[in-house]
């Protein structure tokens, strides 16, 4: 049987209310041989059902983190902001993590993993930092713009076979304060920190760049996504 990858979902507030997923990662769950079902907010007794019926989990990208989460004051280069998109997240990510679901998160989702954990964030790179690298460059959505440099004993070297490769970048908040249970296992060369994994979990890994819009180019990175299917195929 195909595992069942649950990929939480985005909150618009403005306008018409609704819940989103960006097709991106639908694909990269279909391509590695899940099955993708969406998560939207609802409360925590319904999102512990349905977390009992799926093997692993995705949290996406997406807007800003609430800095009051890691008490922080709300910097003012945070931009959107949505309460009830954190909830989701950090209430799907604890029940994942006490079940030791497979868990992957991009990007916001690598961020909010280290927030729900108990770690902070840079609110705005540019601002908070002395970083020479643009974290948010004009270029395709697809195409690598930066070096990192990845721990040599990481699950993450070992899914990637490197321990250097470049990646896209559309951020500017990233992991400050790393969550106790946690390692850092790629930083860029301003120091930036691009992933982390838990140190206590079988798979348990943030990315802060977005590997599923570089799989046509780039197909290295098809190995995060299967490598979370073969975690998830155990879990049966």
């Amino acid at each position: 049987m195909k595992p069942i990858i649950g990929i939480t979902c985005g909150h618009q507030w403005e306008g018409i209310e609704r819940y989103y997923v960006n097709q991106a990662y639908v694909t990269s769950i279909l391509q590695a041989g899940g099955i993708p079902v969406l998560i939207p907010y609802m409360n925590v007794t319904l999102l512990a059902q349905i977390l009992k019926q799926v093997q692993g989990i995705l949290i996406p990208g997406g807007i800003d983190i609430d800095a009051n989460l890691f008490s922080h004051d709300i910097h003012p280069q945070c931009g959107k902001i949505d309460p009830m998109w954190d909830e989701l997240d950090i209430t799907v990510i604890r029940i994942a993590l006490a079940r030791n679901l497979p868990l992957l998160g991009i990007c916001r989702g690598c961020q909010i993993l280290n927030v729900a954990c108990g770690g902070s964030l840079i609110q705005d790179i540019p601002s908070q930092t002395q970083s020479q690298i643009n974290h948010r460059p004009e270029a395709p959505k697809w195409y690598a713009t930066h070096e990192i440099s990845i721990q040599p004993d990481s699950k993450l070297s070992q899914i990637l076979h490197t321990t250097n490769t470049r990646v896209n970048s559309f951020h500017h908040q990233a992991v400050l304060q790393v969550a106790p249970g946690f390692q850092v296992t790629a930083v860029a060369n301003d120091g930036i920190i691009e992933a982390i994994e838990s140190v206590e979990h079988d798979y348990v890994i943030g990315v802060q760049w977005h590997p599923e819009l570089m799989l046509d180019y780039y197909p290295e990175f098809k190995n995060l996504f299967s490598e979370l299917i073969r975690a998830a195929s155990l879990k049966y």
